[in-house]
This record gives structure tokens, sequence and C-alpha cells, in this order.
């Protein structure tokens, strides 16, 4: 590996440029080769008037060669390639690798300059044609679908009515470069080359920029939608694409994945946490349900159940929160306590998991891991102030109203941290009171009430976190 990175770095800088040494196609090559020797190749300047990705597509992914840019982030004439053997006839490896090359090109520039020939949006009419999944419609009646989606996401986001506007326009033509030349030939183009023919199409570049973004993620670590239109298409088109996918009761299981459903929800995931968009996802796996016609009962219900996990999952250990750092026991402790709006998942394990809430959690963990167990023998959660017996009861009841007033009014603004601040300065009156009252009494009224009391704390962290499932610190 370090080999081959090598001698294709060097290659590279003899050209006066640099290679873009990307990191799957430089171990599908190790494995390809046994004794590497890499080589450089040229191809004619005109094909660089094709746009940048339809010169290094067919080089990257058909070919396996390594484009070579200028200091300026210019694509050259230049390619890098390896082949298994010695240096050899490398001049007739070289003349076969143009030659190769060139045909790949010449192809893209047929395509290209025949696409040109009708706008993007006359092609929407034959999406028709392709058949989206087997009992589901044409990929034509997918996008009327994603038309409604987009628009219904970017309502839900705040976007203004030209917002709306460009999220309809993008999501219309979303799909079209599908039926075009160069993505049926090179279908790693589909959205890169929907942009370019957006643009010589007369669209704005807003519309332009989501239909390119309505595809990202496409891979792990890839980039991700920047604009809100671009969120709007790409969240929309995932949903649909998963929620007609379980429809069909084709769940992923095991390490089958035919549909790469699991890297779309993750791509949802990603996007809402990174757009810090709060979206309830019951509410838009409904949508899409409705606009998919699913409309059984049972179904729909086993849909968003289903759902629901499956995207709980994709915040989980191995995924998300996992790989952001939080730890096992506080994953669980915020997924456990709820909520189907993956950002405020997120904002909540931060929160808890930054210094500040870190001390705050340790500091109340105990106190209400003990309040919790009794808690769930409360019958009813009224509370009548008149029957207290002791001042430790007085002084955790109006504790409790003031932590729950504070809770209240920092979580409404996402303060996490401030309210598991809140509820930590609960731990002394809580330890007063079990310290001093004795909660199972025989008068049934009186316990009743204090159970009572001590639901309504427990109630506290609800929406933030499940205290019960934390590990105390040792």
């Amino acid at each position: 590996r370090s080999l081959i990175r090598k001698q294709v770095e060097a290659l590279a800088i003899e050209q006066g440029g640099t290679a873009t040494i990307d990191a799957e196609l430089l171990e599908e090559v190790l494995f390809l080769v046994e004794y590497p020797t890499a080589l450089c190749g040229r191809f004619e300047e005109k094909y660089l008037d094709l746009p940048a990705e339809a010169v290094i597509t067919p080089m990257r992914e058909h070919q396996r060669y390594f484009p070579v840019f200028s200091k300026e982030g210019r694509l050259l004439p230049v390619f890098i390639t390896v082949r298994n053997g010695g240096s050899d006839f490398i001049d007739n490896v070289r003349h076969g690798n143009e030659r190769v090359l060139r045909a790949r090109l010449s192809d893209a520039r047929f395509f290209y300059d025949e696409d040109r020939k009708a706008p993007l949006g006359d092609r929407v009419e034959k999406l028709k044609s392709i058949v989206f999944q087997e009992g589901l419609g044409t990929m034509y009646d997918k996008v009327q679908r994603l038309k409604k989606l987009s628009v219904l996401i970017g309502t839900k986001i705040g976007l203004d009515l030209a917002g709306l506007a460009t999220v309809a326009r993008a999501a219309e033509l979303a799909k079209a470069d599908l039926v075009t030349g160069m993505v049926c030939e090179f279908t790693e183009l589909q959205g890169i080359m929907g942009r370019e023919y957006a643009l010589q199409s007369g669209e704005s570049p807003a519309v332009a920029d989501a239909i390119f973004e309505h595809y990202l993620p496409r891979f792990a670590g890839d980039i991700l939608p920047q604009t809100q239109a671009g969120r709007a298409v790409a969240i929309a088109d995932k949903l649909d694409n998963i929620v007609t996918t379980f429809s069909r009761g084709k769940i992923p299981t095991g390490s089958q994945d035919p549909y790469a459903l699991r890297r779309q929800a993750l791509g949802v995931v990603n996007i809402l946490i990174d757009g810090k968009l709060s979206l309830s996802t019951e509410e838009l796996i409904l949508a899409a349900l409705d606009l998919a016609g699913i409309d059984d009962v049972e179904k729909r219900i086993f849909i968003v159940t289903s759902m629901i996990e499956f995207f709980r999952q994709r915040l989980n250990v191995r995924n998300v929160l996992g790989d952001a750092g939080v730890r096992h026991d506080i994953i669980d402790a915020v997924l456990s306590a709820g909520s189907d709006d993956v950002y405020q998942v997120w904002l909540r394990a931060k929160a808890i998991t930054s210094p500040a809430g870190m001390a705050a959690m340790e500091k109340a963990v105990e106190a209400f891991t003990r309040t919790t167990n009794l808690a769930g023998k409360a019958e009813n959660d009224k509370i009548e102030s008149d029957l207290f017996e002791t001042d430790e009861e007085k002084v955790l009841y109006r504790a409790c109203l003031e932590a729950r007033r504070r809770v209240e009014g920092l979580t409404a603004v996402r303060d996490y941290v401030g309210a598991l601040q809140a509820v930590a300065e609960l731990s002394e009156p809580i330890n007063s009171f079990f310290n001093a009252v004795m909660v199972m009494v025989d008068d049934p009224r009186i316990r009743a009430n204090r159970l009572a009391l001590l639901r309504s704390i427990s109630d506290l962290t609800v929406g933030i976190a499940d205290f019960s499932r934390v590990v105390p610190k040792a």
C-alpha cells in the first residue's frame, strides 16, 4: 500500500500536480497487483471541456486510474495507473491504457452532447418508463410523492415561500438525470449530472445544488447536504425509499440489506443532526405512508414501530452516538427516555457527556435511582401538601416544584445541561428525605402521598434520560 502511494505521488509531482488517492481505489488496486509499478498516461485536452466528474468517473470507477490535479485544483490531462509487473514494455502498457480511456471519454463526450439537446425538465415524463419497485409504480410516481413530502419537510423546518418553491422544483427534477445517456452509462454520476444539466437548462443554482445534495451521503464519511432545500429533499427521498421497501416486507436482517436501507436511515440521522433539524420521525413516516397509499391499519402500525426502532438503532452504540464517544449506559439512558426527534436525542446525549452534564448526572443519579425504585409503586400522582408530617417532606416538595419550573423552562430552550443541574440540586433534599422519612408507612393516605411525591420527582427526568440506566461512578 505504501509503495503504491509513493509511486503514484512521485509521478504526479513529475507532472506538476498532485494525485487524488481515494482510499477505496487504493485498496482495490492493492489487491489487483502483486508487483506494482505505477505509470503515467495522458489524454486529449479537449476532454477537459467535460464536467470534471464526467472525466474522473470513467478513470476512477471503470479503469482504476488515479486522476491528477494542478496546484490550483484543476484536473490535468494526465492519469496514473498501476500495472502488475516491472517496467518491461511499459510504453505498450501506457498506450493500451490511453486507448481504453480515450474510448471511454469519447463515449462520455457523445452522451454529454446528446443530453444537452433537451432541457432537464423535459425528461421528467420519461421517468414513467422506469419501474421504481415492484407494486409501487414508476419513478415518475415516486417523484410525485417526493415533491409533496419534501415540501412538507421544508415547511416544518421553516422555509419561506421562495425556499419551498426551490424544494418543489428540485424534487420534481431530482430523478430526471436517470434517463440521460450519461447517467445510463455512468450510474455513479446520478445527481452530479442532474446538477450540471439543471444549470445548463436555466434552473437556479439553489435548485441545482438541491438536486445534487439529495443523494448525499452516498457512502460512509461522505459530505452531507449543506442547504435547507437539499436537506429537505434528501430526507424525503430516503424516507420514501425506506417506507415503501418496508411496506413490501423487505426489512434488513443480519447482514442482508440489498436496498441499502441502513445506510439511508443513517444518512437521515446524520442530516438531521448536522442540520440541527428538530423533526418528529413518526409524523414524517405517517406522511410518507399516506403518500404511498398504504392505508391498512395493521401494516401502518407495524411499519411505524419498525421504522422508529430502525432509526433508534442508527443512533445506538455502534452507530452515531457510539461513534461520537458517548458511553454505552448513557446511550441506553437517553434512548430509554424516549423521543422520536433524532436531533433532540443527540442534544440530550451530548449535554450529559459534557463536563458540566456529567458532574450534574453523577451527583443526581444515586438519589434518583432510590426515588425511581419507589416511584413505580405510586398508584396516582396526586400530592396533598396538608398530609406532609415532616419538614423534610415539605422542603423536598417545595424544591420539586421549583425544579419542575426550571426544568420545563430550560428544556423548552434545549438547555439540557441547565436542566440536569436543576435536577441535580434535588440530591440533598432527596437524601435528607430518605434519611428522615419512612415512605411505606401503615397509613394508606400518608404512604400514597409520599409515593406520589417521589413519582413527581422521578418524572422530572422524563424526556432527558432514564437515570436508572446509568451505571453509577465507582
